[in-house]
């Protein structure tokens, strides 16, 4: 399956994401200048840390990236419904469009889609079956990126030794040192503390395999269908089975086949 761009008209979704890339640029470029780099120069740290602090930075906006500009999984205007799975799909009643079960048809973005999750402004974008696994690795990524970033924050604070040279150009950086490191700290407390409980939530719902629409409607009921293997719900979301790559955000989803049994019961 090749990687679809969506784009979403809506003011308040960019002021939202403009706010995620603005604390992702904070922390990508002052944390490195304040602390890594001066830090790692003079023997400090070492630089598996430096490598783990971008790997983790570059991880996290590009899943941000891709989980805001991926088509979530939108019903074309005229889908192909094979005749096996007619009883699989279900008339919208606000864009009158055949859609699968379990789709969703999204009030911001005009459209259905499949296995909606929900819109997160904060992507600009809706949550769907062929982003959800990007939102899932965005949640990962940030609460690792900050977590280091609070670390790195506490240890400069409390543990790393002064800086025994401070070059001309990087005067006003030190000069106002603790400010810079109050905000960082400040913005690290609140991305981590918010995304680990959407990420809590997230997960849970695709352990259960349901979704956060279904949760708030009621619409399952747990008794009424069987429940899978995680490693099964987790390999459909991700689109493979092999579990390193639930890691990597740089590659292409495939969908999985689920089998009759539990396609029955959606």
């Amino acid at each position: 399956m090749g990687f679809r761009v969506h784009f979403v008209v809506d003011p308040m979704g960019w002021c939202c994401i403009s706010m995620v890339f603005f604390v992702w640029i904070y922390n990508s470029f002052f944390i490195p200048k304040l602390i890594l780099f001066p830090h790692y120069e003079e023997g400090h740290i070492s630089a598996a840390l430096l490598i783990g602090y971008y790997v983790a930075s570059v991880c996290c906006v590009t899943s941000l990236i891709r989980a805001s500009v991926a088509d979530p999984g939108r019903i074309p205007q005229d889908p192909h419904i094979p005749l096996t799975e007619k009883e699989l799909w279900e008339l919208c009643n606000k864009c009158n469009m055949m859609r699968p079960k379990r789709s969703h048809h999204c009030s911001r973005c005009g459209h259905c889609v499949r296995r909606m999750d929900h819109h997160c402004p904060w992507i600009n974008n809706c949550v769907g079956e062929d982003n959800h696994w990007l939102f899932l690795q965005l949640c990962f990524y940030t609460q690792v990126l900050s977590l280091l970033t609070l670390a790195l924050d506490f240890c400069q604070y409390y543990y790393f030794e002064p800086l025994a040279r401070v070059q001309e150009q990087e005067l006003f950086v030190f000069k106002h040192e603790l400010a810079f490191l109050r905000i960082s700290t400040f913005m690290g407390i609140i991305m981590f503390g918010g995304m680990s409980g959407l990420f809590y939530t997230q997960l849970t719902g695709v352990l259960s395999d349901t979704t956060t629409i279904e949760k708030m409607s009621h619409y399952f009921d747990d008794t009424s269908k069987p429940r899978k293997p995680w490693q099964q719900t987790l390999a459909e979301v991700f689109g493979t089975r092999w579990k390193i790559l639930w890691f990597v955000p740089f590659r292409k989803r495939q969908p999985l086949r689920v089998s009759h049994h539990f396609a029955s019961h959606v």
